[in-house]
């Protein structure tokens, strides 16, 4: 049994490896990378805010990306405005009991969303009805919309300004990618910010 589990385990890694190798070789995801960090960058430095939706495993990424915005990543510097809207339980179960579930996210980009601000969608099958409807509210309040997905969600680039394509179609492969992606994106968006802060 321990010999098969190490094999699964080594399978996964392999496959991991395998994705993220691809991933440093794709020319159009890292251009996407680029802009999307230079569009946050943006945002930020204009007194704008990063928000963050996703579910399941991309909910805790959400979260993720979200701390290490407002806390910080490798350095001491002010805390810049993320928040995800993964987070909120009085929330999140109000509107899904009152409006549904394809809502969840929609709600709180209307309640707190202004223009300028931007969304960051995280969504392995880019197919996530909520998911969908938080970018078109987003992109009607004049958000920056921006979508993390798999090889299979490219449909979301009709509803968003930017996209970022992870080559796997397997779904903890696209979040290793997303996430690694995300960190890349964060130290951009400290290093830029500390040489040149948000203005007051």
């Amino acid at each position: 049994m321990s010999h098969e589990s190490k094999d699964l385990i080594e399978a996964h890694l392999k496959q991991s490896l395998a994705a993220l190798e691809r991933a440093t070789h794709d020319a159009a995801m890292l251009a996407s990378a680029r802009k999307i960090a230079d569009a946050i960058i943006a945002a930020l430095r204009h007194g704008h805010k990063l928000l963050i939706v996703g579910n399941g495993g991309s909910a805790a990424d959400a979260q993720h990306i979200a701390a290490e915005i407002v806390g910080r990543y490798k350095n001491d510097r002010p805390a810049y405005p993320a928040i995800a809207l993964t987070t909120d339980t009085s929330a999140l179960t109000a509107i899904s009991n009152d409006l549904g579930y394809d809502k969840v996210f929609a709600r709180q980009v209307e309640g707190l969303g202004a223009r300028g601000d931007v969304l960051l969608a995280l969504s392995t099958s880019g197919r996530s009805p909520n998911i969908l409807a938080a970018l078109r509210i987003a992109h009607q309040r004049s958000l920056v919309t921006i979508a993390f997905t798999g090889a299979k969600g490219a449909v979301l680039g009709t509803v968003c300004d930017h996209i970022l394509i992870a080559p796997s179609d397997d779904t903890a492969v696209i979040q290793q990618i997303h996430l690694a992606v995300a960190h890349g994106i964060c130290e951009e968006i400290e290093q830029a910010l500390m040489r040149e802060p948000p203005c007051k």
